[in-house]
C-alpha cells in the first residue's frame, strides 16, 4: 500500500478494491503535499486516469481527516463534464471510488427525467455531476442549492468552450461560493481556457503531465493510403481483418454516421450509430449494446463520443480525418486504456496524405504507412482464425459423440470440415477489393507497390510478366471503362489478385490487358468457350502486346499545324491573320459618322463637338473638349 501513502483511507480501501497497485503521472501529481487543497489548472491527455486524478484531489477538501461523508445534504461538490456521455462516466467512476466513503452521487444531465433528478437532489447528495445546460436549469429553479459548495471540478475544459458552454459556465462559476475550490482539467490550455482560469481561480498551480507520449505507448498508429472511392471499402476491410471485440468508427458529420451504418447494417456488421440527434435513451441502449456484445462496431461524431468508455475496445478508425492534433489524440485515446493494446487507423485518401502527415507531426505520432489490407489478405486471416478456432480443440462431449459418429459415417471428415469452413464465412462479410495506391515512406521516392498491410518496410517483388499473356476485352473509353471496375471484375472471374495483372491500355473502343501466365491460364479456365465477362464484355487473346505507337482515333484533331509559308506568303502585307484585337487602319469619316464611318451619329445622345470633327483623342477626358477654342 506504500503507492497509495497519503490517500484517505476510505479512498485507498476502494482503490485497492479495484485492483490499483500503481497510480497514473497525473494521479500522482493531484497527491502531491505541495499542492494542498489550492486550485489546480491541470493538462492532460484523454485516457491518463483524470477523473480518479480529481478525484483523489476532492477527498482532503471533502471529508478531511475523516473516514467517512456525514448525512447527505446540499452538495460539497459539483463535476461539470461536456456530454452526458462522459458525465454519467464521471458519475460511475466516483461511486466505486467513494464508495467506502459512503458518498452520495447524483446526476444531472440533459436528456433525463427533470423531475426525477429533483427528487434526488431533495434527498441530499454528497457530490453532483452534470452538464453545464442542465446544471443552470437546476440552478435557476431552485432545485440544486449550491450555496455550501466546497469546490467545482470543469472536466475537458476545452471542450465545453469549444461547445458553446462560456456563459453557462460563467452562471455556475459566479453564483457559487467565492471561496470554494475551482479544478480545471483540460487536454490543452488555449488561450480561452487561461483566461477562464484566471477570472474564477485563485493563485492556481499549473499542473502539466510530461509523460504524455507514455500514455498512447499502447496505441499502435497506421495511415491506410487508399484512393478517395475506396474509403468506405477500405474501413470494411479493416473491420474484417481485425474482427474487433469492440471498434468504433468516427465520422465528421451526422450525415455520414447515417449513411456508414445504413451501408454497414447492409454488410452483415452490428452496428449501433451515435450523434447528437438521437435522444439519451436511444445512445444509452447503443452504449449498452456494445458493452453486452449484441453490437461490434460503434460509428460516431467527435462530440457524441467524447467521455464515452467501452471495455475492451480494440479498434479505432477515422473515416474523415480528425480536424486538430487535439481531436486526433481524444479519438485514438478511447482505445489502448488499462495497459491493454489498440489500434488507430487513418483512412487516408492520396490527395490528402500531406493533411495526414501534418496532423501526425503536431500530434507528436509516428505512424507506419501502408495499404489497407486487401481481400486476398483478410481471407488469409479468416483461415487463420478457421483453423484456431477453440471449437475445434475440444473433444467430443457424451451428449454429442452419437451424432458426431452419425455425421462421419454419412458424409466424411472432408465434408464436415467444409460445412464447418462454409458456416463460418457466412457470417461475415465479403471483403472488397481496391483500386491499389502508390505508398512510400520518401515522398521523393514513389514505389507502385508500396509496403504490404503488415507494414514491411521493403515492397513486395513485382510478379513476372516476361511470359505474361496481353487480352482485348470489347469495352472502351466511349463505353466509359475504368480501371477501378475492371480490375475487380477479371479478379472476380478469373479468381485473381491485382499481382497477376499488369499494364492496361485503354482505346477507344476497347481494352488491352496485360496478365502473367499464369493469371491468364485461371482466367481461360474460368470464363470457358464463350470467352464472355458480365455485360456483354468479350475476351480475345492477342498474340502479342498490343502495338501503342498507332495514332488514337478517338478525339478528332481540331488543331491542325499550319504549314509553312511560301516566300510570296512572307512578302504579302496581309498574309498576317486578323485577330480580335489587332488595330485596325484608320477608317475615313465625316462628321456625321461614327469611327467606323457606317453609322450616322443620332444628335439626342448629345456627343461632343470635337468627336464629331475628329479632334477628340482616345482615352482623353470628355471635359477637355469644352477647352477647346471656338
Amino acid at each position: 500500500m506504500t503507492e497509495f501513502a497519503g490517500i484517505a483511507p476510505a479512498i485507498a480501501e476502494a482503490l485497492a478494491k479495484r485492483g490499483y497497485e500503481t497510480l497514473t503521472p497525473v494521479q500522482q501529481a493531484m497527491l502531491d503535499p505541495s499542492l494542498g487543497t489550492a486550485d489546480a489548472l491541470v493538462s492532460a491527455q484523454t485516457g491518463s486516469g483524470k477523473t480518479v486524478a480529481f478525484g483523489l484531489a476532492l477527498a482532503p477538501t471533502l471529508i478531511g481527516s475523516a473516514r467517512k461523508f456525514a448525512q447527505a445534504g446540499a452538495p460539497l461538490a459539483l463535476v461539470i463534464a461536456p456530454t452526458r456521455e462522459l458525465a454519467l462516466q464521471v458519475m460511475r467512476e466516483l461511486d466505486w471510488l467513494y464508495e467506502m466513503a459512503g458518498a452520495t452521487i447524483a446526476s444531472c444531465v440533459g436528456g433525463m427525467d427533470m423531475r426525477s433528478e429533483r427528487r434526488t437532489l431533495e434527498r441530499g447528495a454528497h457530490i453532483v455531476v452534470g452538464t453545464p445546460g442542465r446544471l443552470c436549469d437546476h440552478i435557476r429553479r431552485g432545485s440544486l442549492d449550491i450555496s455550501g459548495l466546497k469546490a467545482v471540478v470543469l472536466d475537458e475544459a476545452d471542450e465545453m468552450l469549444d461547445l458553446g458552454f462560456r456563459e453557462d459556465l460563467e452562471f455556475i462559476l459566479e453564483a457559487s461560493p467565492a471561496d470554494r475550490r475551482t479544478l480545471m482539467f483540460s487536454a490543452t490550455v488555449p488561450r480561452s481556457i487561461a483566461t477562464l482560469a484566471k477570472s474564477y481561480q485563485r493563485d492556481a498551480v499549473r499542473i502539466g503531465v510530461t509523460s504524455e507520449q507514455k500514455q498512447h505507448g499502447d496505441i499502435e498508429y497506421r495511415s491506410l493510403l487508399v484512393a478517395p472511392s475506396d474509403r468506405e471499402n477500405a474501413i470494411i476491410n479493416v473491420l474484417r481483418f481485425y474482427e474487433a471485440r469492440n471498434a468504433i468508427v468516427f465520422c465528421s458529420t451526422r450525415a455520414a454516421v447515417n449513411h456508414l451504418t445504413a451501408r454497414f447494417n447492409n454488410r452483415g456488421f452490428s452496428v449501433v450509430a451515435l450523434s447528437g440527434e438521437l435522444s439519451q435513451n436511444e445512445r444509452t441502449h447503443a452504449l449498452q449494446a456494445m458493452r453486452d456484445g449484441r453490437a461490434r462496431v460503434c460509428i460516431a461524431t467527435d462530440v457524441a463520443a467524447r467521455g464515452i468508455d467501452l471495455p475492451g475496445l480494440e479498434l479505432v478508425i477515422h473515416a474523415d480525418l480528425p480536424t486538430n492534433s487535439d481531436t486526433l489524440l481524444h479519438r485514438s485515446g478511447r482505445t489502448g486504456r488499462a495497459g491493454q493494446k489498440g489500434v488507430s487507423a487513418l483512412i487516408v485518401p492520396v490527395n490528402a496524405r500531406r493533411k495526414a502527415e501534418r496532423l501526425l507531426e503536431n500530434a507528436r505520432i509516428t505512424a507506419a504507412w501502408a495499404k489497407p489490407p486487401l481481400a486476398d489478405e483478410v481471407a488469409r486471416r479468416d483461415d487463420e482464425r478457421i483453423a484456431a478456432d477453440p471449437a475445434l480443440a475440444e473433444a467430443p462431449r457424451e451428449d454429442e459423440q452419437a451424432i458426431v459418429e452419425t455425421l462421419i459415417s454419412r458424409y466424411g471428415a472432408e465434408k464436415i470440415a467444409a460445412a464447418f469452413v462454409r458456416q463460418f464465412r457466412s457470417n461475415r462479410s465479403a471483403p472488397e477489393e481496391l483500386v491499389d495506391v502508390a505508398v512510400y515512406d520518401d515522398r521523393r521516392k514513389p514505389r507502385r507497390d508500396g509496403p504490404a498491410f503488415t507494414g514491411d518496410s521493403e515492397p513486395a517483388p513485382r510478379a513476372d510478366f516476361a511470359d505474361g499473356q496481353w487480352f482485348s476485352l470489347s469495352v472502351g473509353r466511349k463505353q466509359n471503362a475504368e480501371p477501378r471496375w475492371l480490375i475487380p471484375m477479371l479478379c472476380r472471374y478469373g479468381k485473381l489478385s491485382k499481382r497477376d495483372i499488369g499494364a492496361i491500355r485503354m482505346q477507344p473502343e476497347e481494352t488491352y490487358v496485360e496478365m502473367t501466365a499464369d493469371g491468364a491460364e485461371r482466367l481461360l479456365a474460368a470464363i470457358g468457350p464463350n470467352r464472355m465477362l458480365e455485360k456483354g464484355i468479350r475476351v480475345k487473346t492477342l498474340p502479342g502486346a498490343p502495338d501503342s505507337s498507332r495514332p488514337r482515333q478517338d478525339k478528332p484533331d481540331f488543331e491542325k499545324k499550319r504549314p509553312p509559308a511560301t516566300a510570296a506568303e512572307r512578302e504579302h502585307k496581309d498574309f498576317e491573320p486578323k485577330r480580335k484585337f489587332d488595330k485596325q487602319p484608320p477608317v475615313a469619316q465625316d462628321a456625321h459618322s461614327d469611327s467606323r464611318g457606317d453609322k450616322p451619329w443620332s444628335k439626342k445622345k448629345g456627343k461632343p463637338e470635337a468627336q464629331k470633327t475628329g479632334d477628340f483623342k482616345p482615352g482623353a477626358k470628355r471635359n477637355n473638349a469644352k477647352k477647346r477654342q471656338p
